[in-house]
């Protein structure tokens, strides 16, 4: 019995220590993206994703910075690097978590990006991949502020795109800030931005 204790101890010292270490390590990468190093947060996201093979989140945020870090680029050869990377990290954490709404909107950035960098080749191809997805989204989980702030920011660019009104959206908009105010991502990791942007979205474009 006594043996069975100690046993015990040390398992529940040795999970604590894990979970401990991830977190430090979690908190070090966005840190370290906050202080506008976002390939040194890759970098570390990368590593704690090889050290948590079961964890989506590692994987998702190593994904969403090259994405992000996309926006912009005008070197062929770096987004496809980039982009072809963030999509492996994508797949790979699409089979840690199915039906994960924020793998889906990360999945519609991805598309986006590559109409961004290229819209002849690449808006007629994507654009309704795009959609779909949004649309899938917010059928999955309708009251998250973010999948509804990603998906009217999304309809105004298409908006914006053709000379449409973008007023119709902001009711979207208003709809995801109303959303933020009693919004609780599942732990301290989980993806929970976008108030700002929604902020900033209505005081351009809905005033």
């Amino acid at each position: 019995m006594k043996n069975l204790t100690i046993i015990t101890i040390l398992f529940v010292s040795i999970l604590g220590t894990a979970q401990t270490q991830y977190e430090t390590g979690m908190r070090k990468a966005f840190s370290l993206w906050e202080q506008d190093k976002p390939w040194e947060a890759a970098n570390l996201f990368e590593r704690i994703s090889s050290a948590e093979p079961d964890n989506w989140l590692p994987l998702y945020y190593v994904a969403q910075i090259n994405v992000l870090q996309s926006f912009g680029e005008k070197d062929a050869s770096k987004i496809n690097a980039q982009l072809n990377k963030a999509k492996d990290f994508i797949n790979q954490a699409n089979t840690l978590s199915k039906d994960n709404v924020d793998l889906i909107l990360l999945d519609a950035l991805w598309h986006t990006a590559w109409i961004a960098f290229d819209g002849m080749k690449y808006g007629m191809k994507y654009s309704g991949k795009v959609n779909q997805l949004y649309n899938e989204a917010i059928v999955l989980d309708p009251n998250n502020p973010i999948v509804v702030l990603n998906k009217a920011e999304w309809d105004m660019g298409t908006a914006r795109y053709f000379g449409m009104d973008l007023k119709p959206y902001c009711k979207d908009v208003e709809k995801a800030i109303e959303l933020f105010a009693t919004f609780k991502p599942e732990g301290e990791f989980y993806p929970k931005a976008g108030l700002e942007r929604a902020q900033r979205l209505i005081k351009e474009n809905c005033n």
